[in-house]
Order: structure tokens, then sequence, then C-alpha cells
């Protein structure tokens, strides 16, 4: 598409209208007809149409705030990263306007339009889990608004990324199962469409492959993000016929539902079931035997994800010149791994 900013002029002049009744049509004005304002509402949305006066403010210049947009703010990676956007933000005299797309791609598609037509500065994004679509992620690219992804990513769209090395990551912690003796290893992963999920599954398949282990189908299981989901998940996996005697969640949140429903069946962990989370919450090292899990940098994630965003803003012709920065984690293990 042409980076021409469109006007109402042009919408008028192909409808054969006069630009009053474009901007009639565009506020829902009742002296315009439901079918007048149907067709200038698709042919605004087909020719990427914003209020020229926004227009012309995102041509020259921005407001000086940016737009952070995450799966959920109740997940403790997330206000970690947060916090390291801000810090670096508040020293460059910016604001954060904080949005959470409760994991529906339909929501954060309005976002993204929403903080589009306010002038933003610039985006640092996690996608929800049910985002497959990602045109949105590409009228942002269109209209030149700096964009870094984090965490959750999108390999479609050409722009900076931070990131950690979920593969080789999982396969460690698959690796570390396997030295303490575990046979029968299990991935509770998080939906399909998770992009990082798969990563960590492909970690896992990887170390089971090297060791020789056979790959399981039924223990390679996929659950939505919601407690109700991944309860139900858990509880058929542990009540195989053969159960894993060790698991790699996918996040600690699913790690603690593994444990709830372990110790409703039973289960001892880590004498029966051995158990590594990802995140490293706080919540961790509370319980009893404490959790191992992985530690991910995620108020440095969200650091670097926006001080890369403002080398964007400051140097806006250095686009294609994307970048993929991959931040160390590592094995915090704890009684969850440690079998008699």
């Amino acid at each position: 598409m042409s980076d021409k900013i469109i006007k109402l002029k042009d919408i008028a002049r192909i409808l054969s209208v006069s630009e009053s009744t474009v901007s009639r049509a565009l506020r829902d004005h009742p002296r315009i007809s439901q079918a007048t304002r149907e067709k200038v509402k698709t042919l605004a949305e087909q020719l990427d149409y914003m209020p020229n006066q926004v227009a012309r403010n995102l041509q020259n210049r921005h407001m000086n705030a940016i737009g952070v947009v995450v799966p959920k703010l109740s997940y403790y990676l997330y206000a970690q990263a947060i916090s390291g956007m801000e810090e670096v933000a508040e020293q460059l005299g910016y604001n954060i306007i904080i949005c959470q797309t409760n994991e529906s791609a339909e929501r954060e598609q309005a976002i993204v339009q929403d903080l589009l037509s306010t002038r933003i500065a610039g985006f640092i994004i996690s996608l929800s889990s049910a985002t497959v679509d990602f045109e949105h992620f590409a009228k942002i690219k269109r209209r030149k608004v700096p964009l870094v992804f984090f965490n959750r990513e999108c390999e479609d769209i050409h722009t900076d990324r931070v990131i950690i090395d979920n593969f080789g990551v999982a396969q460690k912690a698959v690796e570390h199962l396997i030295e303490r003796g575990c046979k029968r290893i299990a991935y509770f992963g998080g939906p399909a469409e998770v992009q990082i999920s798969n990563r960590r599954l492909e970690g896992y398949r990887a170390a089971l492959t090297t060791h020789q282990f056979p790959l399981i189908p039924a223990y390679m299981v996929h659950t939505e993000f919601n407690s109700k989901s991944a309860y139900q998940a858990a509880d058929r996996l542990l009540r195989l016929p053969q159960p894993p005697d060790a698991i790699l969640a996918f996040s600690d949140q699913f790690a603690y539902t593994l444990y709830q429903r372990a110790r409703e069946l039973g289960i001892d962990i880590p004498n029966t079931l051995s158990l590594i989370g990802f995140n490293n919450e706080p919540a961790t090292a509370l319980l009893q035997p404490a959790l191992s899990t992985v530690d991910q940098p995620a108020y440095a994630m969200g650091k670097t994800a926006a001080e890369i965003l403002f080398q964007q803003i400051q140097r806006p012709n250095d686009y294609y010149r994307a970048q993929t920065k991959v931040l160390q984690s590592s094995l915090v293990l704890r009684g969850s791994t440690r079998r008699s």
C-alpha cells in the first residue's frame, strides 16, 4: 500500500459525494443515510483513512506517550516488564499507556487502532494467545510508527523484538529432569497458537530425542489460559494409565495447577512427580516443596524493549535494521525436582 495519507477529499472523489457528506457519515450523522454511511466507512477502512489532523501529526509530530499492549496485567512477567519500560520512558519525559487484551485477538486489534488514532509515539506489544491475523501490526508499520515485540512475538512482521531462548532453556530444564532420573517426562503447554509455548515444546522434544526417550503424544499437552481448562488438562494428564513422573510447565501458573491436582490425587512431589515451571514468580519459593522454575529477566526485557523503541523514535530511518535481542534466562532449582 502507498504511504500517501488518505484525505476526506479522496474518499469523496471515489464515491462521488461531497467532503461534508463523508465527514458526517464518519460521525454517524443522522442526516446521512445508513447506506451512505456504510459505504463511506467501508472505503475509509479499505484505504486506511485517519482524520486529517491526526494524520498530519503522525507525519510531523507525536504525543509524548508510548502504548504498551500485553495479554494480562495479572501475569507476573508483564508487571515486571512494565516497570522496566517505565524507568526508560520516565527518563526521556514520556508516559506509558498500558492496555491489556485479556488474550483476545479482537480486543488487541481494537486497542491498536485506538492508539494509532491518538498520535501514539510507538508500540511495545506482546501478542494475545488468540492472535493469528497480523494485519493490525502491518498497519502500524505502514504508518511508520515504531513497534517492538517482546516475549510473545510475530515473525511475520519485520521489526525489533526482545525475547529469551525459549527452545534452549526448555531443553536444559528437561535435561535436568533426565539427570534426576525421571523417565516419563511431559510438557504442559499453552494454546497451540502461542509461539513461545511451541518453542518450549520443541526444546522439550529435542532433549528427549537427544537422550533417546520416546516422544509420547499423551505427554504433550496444550491448554487454554484459564483455570478451568488448565485444571481439566492437569487432571487428564495425572490420571493417565501410566502418568508422567516429571512435567515441564509452560508457566508457574500452570505449575500451580499441577501442584494442586497432584496433591488432591495424593501424588508425592518430588518423589513421584517432579515439576518445573517458568517465570520464577515470588510464590514459587513459598510452596512446600518450593517449585523449581525458569527465571526470565522480565524487568530487563521491558527495559530493553523500551530502549530499542526509543531508538526507533529518535532514528526513524533505521526501521529496516530490525534486531532481535535474546536475553539470558536460567534454571532456579528447588525442592520440586530433588528426589530422595
